[in-house]
């Protein structure tokens, strides 16, 4: 039994390192994450609200032709000019919205995978020193049981941190896509009517 006991103990213990450095590149990442989602909100602004007011103040058709004053690099832009050269097929404005959601999915995943293995991968590690940190106490090393018990705690917070960059940028994130899906339903119900 002692044989068993100690082949986990330094199983998990071996795997602090590897989870410590895959924190660290989930928080760089977490950090990308962020500041692109700013660029992302900064661009949004400015796109879609002149999006919603020209389809309030105009036709569908004429609007679809006034997408040039608009950035390219927009996805909801892409769509709506892809809407706009396939305007009279049904099946192509379907496929359209359907390849904006397959991005939509594709960007959201990003945030999906922190929220899920940031909380994680802080919790693996906060208990793999917390064995070595109970040694130290019963063997009377105070030391390096404040060492690996700092390490328990830093690696909790990293893992908080990640997850919660991912669930703020998942949740904006996915209004902000429901919003462009209300916007390229609505114009591609508009053209169908016709």
């Amino acid at each position: 039994m002692d044989f068993i006991n100690n082949a986990l103990y330094w199983l998990t213990t071996g795997m602090l390192v590897p989870v410590i450095v895959f924190l660290l590149f989930f928080f760089v990442r977490s950090l990308v994450l962020i500041g692109g989602f700013y660029g992302r909100y900064v661009a949004r602004m400015k796109v879609n609200v002149k999006i919603r007011r020209s389809l309030d103040d105009m036709e569908v058709g004429h609007f679809l032709d006034t997408l040039g004053d608009y950035p390219a690099d927009s996805p909801l832009v892409e769509s709506l000019g892809r809407m706009s050269r396939f305007r009279s097929s049904a099946p192509a404005l379907e496929r359209t919205i359907g390849d904006y959601e397959i991005a939509a999915a594709k960007e959201l995943g990003k945030s999906k995978l922190l929220v899920k293995l940031g909380p994680v991968l802080g919790l693996m590690g906060t208990l793999i020193p917390m064995g070595p940190a109970l040694t130290g106490l019963s063997t009377g090393d105070v030391a390096a049981m404040a060492q690996n018990m700092t390490v328990a705690f830093a690696t909790t917070v990293v893992g908080l941190v990640i997850g919660t960059v991912g669930f703020i940028t998942l949740q904006v994130g996915q209004r902000w896509h429901a919003d462009d899906m209300n916007i390229l339903e609505y114009v591609a119900s508009t053209l169908n009517v016709r």
